[in-house]
């Protein structure tokens, strides 16, 4: 197997594809076990700070 920069760009790109399904699967497994919904429904029921539409400085 040759070593050039079209295989590089090749693998890089195959293995960028897969890894990037594979923590968009775990983010949806992780988002929606069962066990974080106690987590979600908790943050979900703190307080909401107030949004200022002006600069942070000034």
């Amino acid at each position: 197997m040759p070593f050039d920069h079209d295989t590089v760009v090749g693998f890089s790109k195959s293995f960028g594809l897969f890894y990037l399904v594979a923590l968009s699967v775990i983010a949806l497994v992780w988002t929606y076990w069962p066990s974080n919904k106690k987590g979600f429904d908790e943050a979900a029921k703190r307080p909401v700070l107030e949004e200022e539409d002006r600069p942070w400085r000034g």
